[in-house]
């Protein structure tokens, strides 16, 4: 009995908790906000957007699909969480990733897997400025990071316009599927199927989920059974202990954001060599590298959390999609959002949790 109360105080199980008990609270928000809007389908919409994403084959795959960026979102954040940064400029990174691979595709003819680790280092490359402000200058990496998202996109935006054979024949040119200009313009840039798309008769599957999996099982197993990953949670943990132990914290902290740039980078190529996702001229920073904010925190910025915090959020956005006709479109992204971000409120849950075994135990005795 004893052996139990202590697994459940454990902090894995308090993380757990808490990430069960925000998915509840914010699952309720939605359902009550459905019900102030349309009272009459309230049940049907929240039934559609809990149960669509298993309906078909299709659906489960679209779930999948957009799950794997999400993922590496989510890694990049909870990675910088554990170093003790906040990394808020992944959707930057995301869009450096995403340019630099839709560029050696469509300029420069590569293959696949040459087009993700450019991904991987534009992403990387974004990362480092905010890092090297920080390790330096001491400029907090938050404000230097919303930065770099702007200038990110607006420089996307410029050099893409100035490719005018990049856009006129192979990206963001209209068509009745949108789904063919990666075939058309390097059919070897897109990630390939091994044969899912016709098991899940499916075009949005590929190996992409299989590719963030095992990169969650490397971040896994680079913070907690390697002595890097130790130095870094320790400067993220005391930043002059760790260096008054003899560990260089400016590295670390720089090296902390190059890796968190390149995880989110890795995701902008997954989600654009896919070949059903166009790049357009953005005006407005691309929203999913601010979406692995709360997968990060609803999985307590563990790894492996990461990966089914990643599939539920992306399950909520595609049962949302099922949720019209009778609620509007800005209705679904509400709903969605809502129950999305109170999931962020993990952190807090589970130090309310924390403190309530707490004084529990010390009740008992």
């Amino acid at each position: 009995m004893k052996n139990l109360r202590e697994k459940c105080a454990s902090p894995a199980f308090t993380s757990f908790l808490a990430s069960i008990s925000t998915i509840i609270i914010g699952l309720l928000f939605g359902y009550a906000l459905l019900f102030a809007l349309n009272a009459p389908n309230a049940n049907t919409g929240m039934v559609a957007m809990l149960t669509n994403g298993f309906t078909s084959s299709n659906s489960f795959a679209k779930v999948l699909y957009q799950a794997a960026p999400l993922m590496m979102c989510g890694l990049s954040v909870g990675f910088a969480f554990k170093t003790g940064l906040f990394n808020i400029g992944a959707p930057g990174q995301y869009t450096m990733g995403a340019f630099v691979a839709i560029l050696l595709a469509t300029q420069f003819q590569m293959p696949w897997w040459i087009c993700l680790l450019g991904a991987m280092v534009g992403g990387a490359v974004w990362g480092l400025f905010p890092g090297l402000f920080k390790a330096l200058f001491n400029v907090n990496e938050v404000i230097t990071s919303i930065m770099f998202n702007w200038i990110g996109m607006y420089l996307v935006n410029l050099i893409f316009a100035n490719m005018p054979k990049t856009l006129a024949n192979y990206w963001g040119s209209t068509n009745s599927d949108r789904t063919a200009d990666l075939a058309k313009a390097n059919p070897d840039a897109m990630i390939p199927k091994l044969g899912l798309d016709q098991l899940f008769d499916s075009t949005y599957m590929n190996i992409s989920i299989f590719i963030a999996i095992a990169m969650a099982i490397v971040m896994y197993i680079v913070v907690n059974k390697t002595t890097f990953g130790y130095e870094l949670k320790a400067c993220g943990l005391n930043k002059n202990a760790s260096q008054y132990a003899g560990i260089n914290a400016n590295r670390n902290i720089v090296l902390s954001m190059v890796i968190a740039g390149a995880l989110s980078g890795i995701g902008g190529g997954l989600y654009y060599l896919a070949g059903t996702g166009q790049y357009v001229l953005e005006k407005a920073i691309l929203a999913r590298g601010f979406d692995g904010i709360p997968v990060a925190l609803l999985a307590n910025s563990n790894p492996i959390g990461t990966i089914f915090s990643a599939l539920f959020v992306s399950y909520l956005s595609v049962g949302g999609s099922a949720m019209q006709p009778h609620f509007s479109t800005e209705t679904v992204n509400i709903i969605v959002s809502v129950i999305i971000y109170l999931a962020a409120f993990s952190l807090l849950m589970r130090n309310m949790l924390t403190k309530a075994m707490k004084k529990k135990e010390e009740g008992k005795k």
